[in-house]
């Protein structure tokens, strides 16, 4: 009698426990700006984007989701400051805890990039609190005085050629004797200030168990970079470290995150252009316990299938990104042949 052989173990397709959350696979959707929530409020057709691509025990991130008006920085975007705009996510939720998905909001302030002349973030412990929990949200823009121009170290406009059709408010540098009652000092520790005290807000408020984060202190982007990247980060993860079962912590770069991978408690989650080759990898090698998925993913509704049966990928179509259109390079991606996880594309925007 022949054996058969050994199914083969796809690293990516192995099961994962993640703080409370048993998750069917190594895959994960990526935060993705897709720039289609009209008014900034959450559309009909993001219930058919996600749910289209959720799986039973798979993680999905959602788009970045601004905290205040004066958040936004990239045109319709969604938000989550108003109670009409918590009442349009709660239909996509519905939409993709029906697949058996498991969906994370990721909240943002976009900094300086805003289009909303943001200001500098400075604030009391109690102001940070009512800022993460209060709907509608405190709007930034009241605690800007007589609505002078954003404050900066720099008076420099943001690069027109980080995206074209965005026009930035311009910063306005501080004034040398301004310094001492805007910032103490450039430490790393009040450099990371204001990140840390948002941090431990939500916490108290959710817990732990219920809170991850994105980090990107390997960004080089719309003119801001670190100096040590490596400390910035490892910096960071200890703050995270502190809170007893935070849930995990999602960084981009494909060949630097070890050591902040070992450093941090909770589980690891690494992005950057990897395919299926390398992030099977990743997961095999304890680079990362989970793998996030971007343009694959956008792209390949049912990605996770794909890579099971190391299936051909479709090609995406950096035109449609970041248009407006809630059909076109948003829900029509085709599905593998077999109509396989399709049972959610039929849903009506």
């Amino acid at each position: 009698m022949v054996q058969q052989a050994a199914k083969e173990v796809i690293p990516l397709m192995t099961p994962y426990k993640m703080g409370q959350f048993q998750l069917s696979h190594r895959g994960v959707l990526a935060p993705l700006t897709r720039c289609r929530s009209y008014g900034n409020v959450p559309q009909p057709h993001a219930a058919v984007y996600y749910s289209q691509r959720a799986t039973k025990g798979g993680l999905l991130i959602a788009e970045a989701t601004g905290v205040s008006a004066t958040a936004q920085g990239y045109p319709e975007a969604p938000g989550i400051w108003t109670q009409e705009q918590v009442e349009a996510w709660k239909p996509i939720v519905d939409a993709v805890h029906r697949k058996g998905g498991i969906f994370f909001g990721q909240i943002w302030h976009v900094g300086r990039v805003s289009t909303n002349a943001p200001i500098i973030l400075l604030f009391d412990e109690e102001l940070v609190v009512k800022l993460v929990t209060d709907f509608p949200l405190i709007l930034l823009e009241e605690f800007q005085p007589d609505g002078r121009a954003p404050i900066s170290s720099t008076d420099k406009q943001i690069s027109p050629s980080a995206e074209p059709q965005m026009v930035y408010s311009k910063p306005r540098q501080l004034r040398t004797e301004e310094i001492p009652g805007i910032v103490d000092d450039f430490s790393l520790e009040n450099r990371c200030r204001f990140a840390v005290e948002v941090i431990d807000a939500i916490v108290r408020e959710v817990g732990a168990h219920r809170v991850g984060i994105r980090l990107s202190p390997f960004a080089d982007y719309f003119d801001c970079v670190d100096s040590d990247p490596v400390a910035l980060g490892h910096y960071m993860i200890q703050q995270l470290n502190k809170h007893k079962g935070f849930l995990y912590c999602h960084m981009a770069d494909s060949s630097r995150l070890l050591p902040l991978r070992k450093a941090f408690n909770g589980t690891f989650i690494a992005a950057g252009g990897y395919d299926r080759e390398e992030g099977n990898k990743a997961v095999a090698e304890d680079y990362a316990n989970l793998v996030a998925y971007g343009r694959l993913f956008l792209a390949n509704p049912n990605l996770p299938k794909r890579f099971e049966l190391n299936a051909p990928l479709n090609k995406y179509d950096c035109s449609t990104f970041n248009t407006q259109d809630p059909v076109v390079g948003y829900t029509d991606y085709p599905f593998l042949e077999d109509g396989s996880n399709n049972d959610e594309s039929s849903i009506q925007a």
